[in-house]
């Protein structure tokens, strides 16, 4: 579909890409991965046509179509709606239907529906209105509110001017425009920014099932293994293909660097030999000829480059956080309501219970944007007022990062200085080993904060916010400029952090990782779940599977009974034959053992078996069937959230172990909404 040949581009002399070479097929999901300044995101634009490259080849198969999201906001019509703007996805829809009304009022025009004229009009109109019905015009609207929706605007908001919305809300208006234009190839680069998890989850399940080929980059680890099929590891100038998910490269990625280690530690032992040999014999005559042909040998080697190290390798520890008492901070009976610009006032939060944070508390703050997140975090800060009160613990120091405070850096440091102000007896190496791990490298320690950009602001205010001598703190989007490596430092030293900690993040791996309580954010108040991001999933699905499953998981039984001849089904039960009026002996017997059996497994003690049993109990093994198949859901979604740990793919034996379980689950389902179907026709029908 794309190929990229001996690519080479260098941007002030400083070479980017050496004879790069690469290629999309149809259908292919892509992680295009790697450090930040390999070029991943120069690479999307060379594919897009939006950077020209020094030397090589772009060949585009066919009638290829290429989108490109970019990371900053595109232009757009700040006076347009989000949905209006989303439309130009059908711009040469637009332009077909132009065509067509052109075409019709030329055919209503012609004075001679005879000619050949004539018939040519009718021929270009067919044609076109063909392509208008194939484009599926008639629910363009429709299909744009739908992914609007599922990028978190409600139907009011679809009509409100763009002017009123942030940045991060028109990128997601961009994200629409270019999902609904259906390219051959996409290109996403750091498409989760600026979404929330439930924007996220919608995301995913879009581009799982997108006709075309998608090349992503994204920090988010979730999204990458639940999304690509492939992964593209973008660095020194080259891209080395993994030909399976994030925990497939990651597991693949270890076994290759083995490899190349060892070919590395061989090779030098060789060069080692070859040097020593090529020392002791080239001043003797005997031996000159064979010093100097190893000597040849050595300079046309090819050398093998060690493996690169595992920018995980950085460890960084938090200041011992000073001893606090048992509750950190308490908000009690709060409210909070803000003016709306129609004058009257949004409520965020509705009288909501005592909420409090105890020491060793790591709470994930989760929830929609815009549900309250950030003023939440504010408030158990006491930097946001609201209506109730807050009570903050004996000796609670607390530290606080947000993207804002990026800009209230000092100017006129450069990020040493600035990080140097608010150490504590840490050391030079101690200081340049964390700005190591938030991506300044070498040089880049000695850059004056003014030159900064945005995200590389944001890295330096978290650093000087871990620095912090403080037992509580509250991080407000801690990931978002960070990489996958940084993000694994930041959460190693969050696990040994010993104070307390709110977080407000996106990123659900993260929050995995880190998190030992979480709290959703919604509906005006605050539900609290023990355990991680994914834990909390589990519990809130568990509920709702518990309560909801006659009405929500079963098929109707109306469907299943409806009979317009009005004849009732036959029951499987044997039944005595009207000449007698009487059961048998057998039959009784039977009975029995059925009765006996179905009591045996409402007490939990054998399976269920439908042969034999008298009518009066099927409506109670109707409901033991219901019994069951709640419990067998619950198995099975405990399994299906196993499964959705990546880190389950670097153990085989257990991830086999857990898919067998988890297949076997749903046969038992299966075979359990069968048995269900059958019973629920056959209660039915006694009943009329």
């Amino acid at each position: 579909m794309i190929v990229l040949h001996a690519i080479h581009l260098a941007f002030g002399g400083t070479p980017i890409f050496e004879g790069l070479t690469w290629a999309i097929k149809p259908g292919q999901r892509i992680g295009l991965i790697g450090p930040n300044g390999a070029g991943k995101t120069t690479l999307l634009r060379i594919i897009a046509r939006q950077q020209a490259v020094d030397q090589g080849e772009i060949t585009v198969e066919g009638e290829t179509t290429v989108g490109y999201l970019a990371q900053d906001v595109q232009e757009m019509d700040l006076a347009g709606t989000p949905l209006s703007e989303a439309l130009h996805a059908f711009d040469d829809i637009l332009a077909l239907e132009a065509d067509e009304k052109r075409l019709m009022a030329a055919m209503e025009a012609h004075p001679d529906h005879t000619t050949d004229s004539y018939m040519k009009l009718v021929e270009e109109f067919d044609r076109v209105h063909a392509q208008l019905v194939a484009r599926e015009v008639h629910s363009m609207e429709a299909r744009t509110e739908a992914v609007l929706h599922g990028l978190g605007f409600s139907v009011e908001e679809m009509r409100r001017p763009l002017s009123s919305f942030s940045g991060g809300w028109r990128m997601r208006v961009s994200l629409a425009r270019i999902l609904l234009r259906q390219p051959s190839v996409l290109l996403l680069d750091e498409p989760t920014n600026h979404l929330d998890i439930e924007s996220i989850d919608w995301l995913e399940e879009y581009l799982k099932g997108y006709p075309g080929a998608v090349v992503l980059v994204s920090h988010d680890r979730y999204f990458l293994e639940r999304m690509v099929t492939r992964i593209a590891e973008l660095a020194y100038s080259r891209i080395e293909d993994y030909a399976g998910s994030y925990s497939f490269y990651l597991a693949e990625r270890e076994e290759r660097r083995a490899l190349q280690q060892a070919a590395y530690d061989n090779q030098q032992k060789l060069i080692a030999e070859t040097e020593r040999f090529v020392e002791r014999f080239r001043y003797k005559a005997s031996k000159a000829k064979q010093a100097q042909s190893r000597v040849k040998m050595l300079e046309k080697l090819e050398r093998i480059p060690p493996p690169p190290t595992d920018e995980a390798s950085i460890r960084f520890r938090f200041p011992d956080a000073p001893p606090s008492g048992r509750v950190v901070v308490e908000l009690s009976q709060f409210s909070k309501t803000y003016p709306n610009e129609k004058g009257g006032d949004t409520t965020v939060f509705r009288k909501v219970e005592p909420l409090a944070v105890e020491k060793g508390d790591k709470i994930a703050l989760v929830g929609k944007n815009g549900a309250g997140k950030s003023t939440l975090a504010r408030m158990l800060l006491g930097t946001e007022p609201f209506d109730g009160t807050r009570e903050e613990g004996y000796r609670v120091v607390m530290a606080h990062f947000a993207q804002h405070q990026a800009e209230a850096l000092d100017p006129r440091l450069d990020v040493l200085e600035s990080l140097r102000e608010v150490g504590r007896g840490q050391s030079e190496t101690e200081l340049r080993s964390l700005l190591g791990a938030f991506l300044f490298q070498g040089d880049d320690v000695f850059k004056p904060v003014r030159v900064l950009s945005g995200g590389e602001r944001s890295r330096l205010a978290l650093a000087r916010t871990l620095l912090s001598p403080a037992n509580a703190l509250v991080l407000d989007e801690p990931t978002n400029h960070l990489d996958i490596a940084s993000k694994t430092v930041l959460a190693e030293a969050l696990r040994q952090y010993t104070g307390s900690f709110i977080l407000v993040s996106h990123d659900r791996y993260f929050l995995d990782q880190v998190a030992n309580k979480t709290w959703y954010v919604e509906d005006g108040t605050v539900r609290r779940y023990t355990g991680s991001y994914s834990e909390a999933q589990w519990q809130r699905q568990h509920g709702t599977a518990a309560r909801g499953l006659a009405a929500d998981r079963r098929p109707p039984t109306t469907s299943a009974t409806s009979n317009p001849s009005n004849r009732k089904p036959e029951a499987s039960n044997p039944q005595p034959t009207a000449s007698s009026g009487k059961k048998t002996k057998e039959q009784k017997r039977a009975e029995a053992e059925a009765r006996n059996r179905l009591y045996r497994a409402l007490q939990g003690d054998g399976d269920l078996d439908l042969k034999m049993l008298p009518p009066d109990l099927l409506p109670r093994a109707l409901e033991l069937i219901e019994q069951r198949i709640t419990e067998q859901e619950i198995t099975r979604d405990a399994l299906e959230q196993a499964l959705a740990d990546p880190d389950l793919y670097n153990r085989p034996k257990v991830f086999q172990q857990t898919m067998a379980e988890f297949n076997a689950a749903q046969a038992a389902l299966a075979d359990l909404m069968r048995q269900w179907e059958q019973l629920a026709v056959e209660v039915d029908a006694l009943s009329k």
